[in-house]
């Protein structure tokens, strides 16, 4: 890599919650630096100057569920290794122009074999301009999932944990083991039996827990979150109705009482609705899909601004991402996209997922909430680095961090990307 200092001028950064003007923004190395180094100890300045010509520059956005697009899912293990291979890298660089410069790449409710196959390829990579978005490990969705709130998954293939972590690393087979190099995510219902007791077992191995395709009470959620859970997958998607004497996994968003968290990793940043306003927020983050059809644009403002520091906007995209309307597979399944862009299992209107891009999140999340492009843009960036504990190297502009950024238009008070940068690389748009 070379050695080049890099500084960008004219530019607005978010920085620290908010926008500052005339400020630069030094790189090296694809890392974020402070020049008060080089000046001091180095005796240097930037060898190549890049002007932002007043644009505003915020960190790569990051989508912790996504199921494939282009036509790929990465549920999908037919074929030869080296085609899931290309078809992975497909993904990760038709990415990196919607601004999204990390994933966690989905993998649905599978058999062990898909996962001992598809796993290994979903390890956590550096992210390029010519190799595509940063991998963060894998999120899976299932099968320690609940039938009534099954969605799109495979009912046939669910399981229980009554025999705890060894029931898991049954499933997911011996990836689960190298933790969050392997595994950033796993979604699972909690009150299937054994999933709440084997919580603990796996936070001890990096990975973020999340509840998900449940049919859980409030209690059961509490106590899910008492043990370890940090996250909520999908919120009002597949999970019970917001109930006013039970509400239900929906209700945690209004917890008043869970035990305050001993540190701050993985858990959000205080705010207004908070707790304690000084002391991390104990409530769960929460995906929400952001397209305007799993949620209406009233309900995202509902859990906005009960839980505003809580919110990562993912696109939950399936293969039909970037496509026309057509018919595609999702995880062995026939799913028909219409044409507003909607995903439904093929001959019902059971949702599947999305086709929405995360760049579109963040203009969807703003316009549904009234809330401030900085608030938008931590939904999609600082949120999720937070919810997978990477928020020292991803997800801010802070030095140190990983030269993952974007640079934005925001002249309209929405957000379109304009150039996009990746371990200090500019990325070519054009491809």
């Amino acid at each position: 890599m070379s050695d080049k200092i890099y500084k960008i001028i004219n530019a607005r950064l978010l920085l620290n919650h908010q926008i500052v003007d005339n400020e630069y923004l030094w790189f090296q190395h694809g890392k974020i630096i402070h020049p008060q180094n080089l000046f001091f100890d180095e005796h240097r300045d930037a060898d190549e100057i890049i002007d932002a010509q007043g644009l505003l520059v915020a960190p790569g956005l990051i989508d912790t569920q996504i199921n494939g697009a282009y036509s790929i899912d990465f549920a999908d293990n037919e074929g030869p290794v080296e085609k899931i291979k290309e078809d992975i890298n497909t993904v990760a660089k038709g990415l990196l122009q919607y601004g999204c410069t990390a994933f966690c790449p989905t993998v649905v409710s599978s058999e062990p074999a898909v996962y001992e196959k598809v796993l290994p390829l979903l390890n956590h990579r550096k992210g390029s301009a010519q190799g595509g978005a940063e991998i963060l490990g894998a999120h899976i969705e299932g099968p320690f999932i609940s039938i009534e709130k099954k969605g799109a998954h495979k009912q046939q293939v669910f399981r229980n944990a009554k025999n705890g972590i060894a029931d898991f690393d049954a499933a997911y087979g011996s990836e689960l083991k190298k933790g969050n190099k392997a595994v950033s995510i796993i979604t699972m219902a909690p009150e299937i039996e054994g999933v709440t007791e084997a919580i603990p077992d796996l936070v001890a191995r990096g990975i973020t827990v999340s509840m998900g395709h449940t049919d859980c009470r409030i209690a059961e959620a509490e106590l899910a979150v008492t043990k370890g859970a940090t996250s909520i997958t999908h919120l009002f998607n597949a999970m019970q109705a917001f109930h006013h004497r039970d509400p239900g996994l929906v209700g945690v968003l209004g917890a008043a009482d869970l035990p305050l968290p001993e540190e701050a990793q993985r858990h959000p940043e205080p705010s207004s609705t908070s707790p304690c306003r000084n002391k991390p927020d104990p409530r769960p983050f929460y995906g929400i899909i952001c397209d305007g059809v799993h949620v209406h644009p009233n309900s995202v403002r509902i859990a906005y601004y009960s839980h505003p520091r809580g919110a990562v906007l993912v696109t939950d995209a399936l293969s039909a991402m970037g496509l026309p309307k057509g018919i595609y597979t999702l995880g062995g399944r026939d799913v028909e996209v219409d044409a507003s862009g909607a995903c439904y299992i093929k001959g019902t209107r059971t949702l599947a997922g999305s086709t929405v891009t995360i760049d579109e999140c963040v203009r969807n999340f703003q316009r549904f909430t009234n809330c401030t492009v900085v608030e938008a843009l931590e939904a999609a960036t600082l949120h999720p680095a937070r919810l997978l504990g990477i928020d020292d190297r991803k997800g801010t502009l802070n030095a140190g961090a990983d030269a993952d950024f974007v640079f934005l238009d925001d002249s309209t008070g929405e957000v379109y990307v304009k150039q996009v940068y990746v371990a200090g690389e500019k990325v070519d748009l054009q491809k």
